[in-house]
């Protein structure tokens, strides 16, 4: 048998996402990369209160307090850019 080929990139250290400062973007691009299924109510209804319905959805969403602390909660299932400045 061969080695996992995962083994060793596992975890939130490799593929959680990093919010941009509310001073370098106005705008952030969220994009929903891993499914709900299988985890908690509670990060199901923090994925849908972000507007994210469906695995590979993309939505728009302003850079505020409270939505980078959403974010923040299910980072590991989501990826983020900002936008514009």
């Amino acid at each position: 048998m061969g080695r996992n080929p995962a083994v060793g990139r596992q975890g939130p250290k490799y593929y959680a996402a990093v919010v941009p400062t509310e001073a370098n973007t106005k705008r952030l691009r969220v994009k929903q990369i891993r499914s709900g299924i299988g985890h908690p109510d509670r990060l199901r209804r923090t994925l849908a209160a972000l507007g994210l319905k469906n695995h590979q959805e993309t939505v728009e969403l302003p850079n505020n307090a409270s939505v980078r602390g959403m974010l923040d909660k299910v980072r590991h299932m989501v990826s983020v850019e900002g936008i514009g400045e």
